[in-house]
């Protein structure tokens, strides 16, 4: 499919851990697999475009089964550490999209290639999320449950507004991509590059080079910027389950935003219109990616990916000057 003059031919694309795996189903893999399916067909016009292609994903729903498998099993089977639980989400859900997404290709015989990278993301061992770790991640539990499955597992757990106790771990920020050579060498090929999934495996390097996992969770939005800011991508697009950016969200003043600017988003996010636990590190990530250089942000529904790329829908933060 050829490019239009609106649509860019360098291409960065976040989506969610609900393109895969949503809150609301019961877990099969065929559920998992119809799921990506519907995901391969929603971004298969993004897939057939001549372009450098570059797709991260969330692992929430997922990863948060792993930590329930292994606290059902805790005493038959041992635990794994948190960055083999994001291993593990990674490649399971990345296995599922590639395949989907080149079924769909094929499909319309197209003969375009998808990959996946196991990736590493290095984290700043002195980043002051170590010391206030707050990302819940997992099921919930009730009070004394969560106090005797923290003592045998070693997890911080912490009551989560109202709705039970969780495990709570730190979400420190990307600093640099393993091997991001290897994802622009495969993109520029032409290859769709499914890379840093649920963030990326949290990895710290010591001397030498040498590098350990820590127990800890990456924002995958966070993990687009960079990768997208490191290769002098232009474009990042964020798909999510809603349509546009909305400031005064479920209220009767809702109010859809088309076209945003920096200096604008900066102001709406410091008069709290973007919670923490939906829109708010979506915005935390357009910020960023701008800041780093990057030239536009889309948010969108990923159900609308296309027209959301070509303006159609979708909201569009932009730097001060555009």
């Amino acid at each position: 499919m050829p490019n239009s003059p609106v649509t860019p031919d360098r291409l960065m694309v976040a989506i969610g851990g609900n393109a895969t795996h949503p809150e609301d189903i019961e877990g099969t893999s065929q559920e998992q697999k119809a799921i990506a399916k519907q995901t391969a067909e929603a971004l298969l016009p993004l897939t057939m475009l001549d372009n450098e292609l570059i797709i991260t994903h969330g692992n929430g729903p997922v990863v948060g089964k792993i930590l329930m498998r292994q606290t059902l099993t805790r005493h038959t089977i041992a635990p794994m550490p948190l960055d083999i639980c994001v291993a593990h989400s990674q490649g399971g859900i990345a296995y599922l999209l590639m395949q989907a997404m080149e079924n769909a290709l094929r499909e319309q015989g197209n003969a375009r290639h998808v990959t996946c990278l196991l990736t590493q993301v290095e984290v700043d061992p002195e980043d002051p999320a170590f010391e206030n770790p707050s990302k819940p991640i997992g099921p919930f539990f009730d009070e004394e449950e969560a106090k005797k499955i923290g003592a045998e597992l070693g997890w911080l757990m912490k009551e989560d507004s109202g709705r039970g106790w969780r495990h709570v771990v730190p979400s420190p920020k990307p600093k640099h991509v393993c091997d991001i050579s290897l994802v622009q060498m495969l993109a520029r090929r032409g290859t769709v590059v499914i890379a840093g999934g649920g963030g990326g495996i949290p990895v710290v390097r010591g001397p030498k080079g040498v590098r350990n996992g820590v127990s800890a969770v990456i924002d995958k939005d966070l993990t687009s910027a960079h990768m997208a800011n490191v290769l002098g991508i232009d474009t990042l697009m964020i798909l999510t389950a809603v349509p546009k950016v909305a400031i005064h969200f479920g209220t009767p003043d809702e109010e859809y935003l088309d076209r945003v600017t920096l200096r604008d988003i900066r102001a709406y996010q410091a008069e709290g219109h973007f919670p923490a636990g939906s829109m708010g590190p979506k915005i935390d990530a357009a910020i960023r990616f701008l800041e780093g250089g990057g030239e536009r942000v889309i948010i969108g529904s990923i159900d609308q990916a296309m027209d959301a790329l070509e303006g159609k829908t979708g909201t569009r933060i932009v730097p001060n000057d555009k």
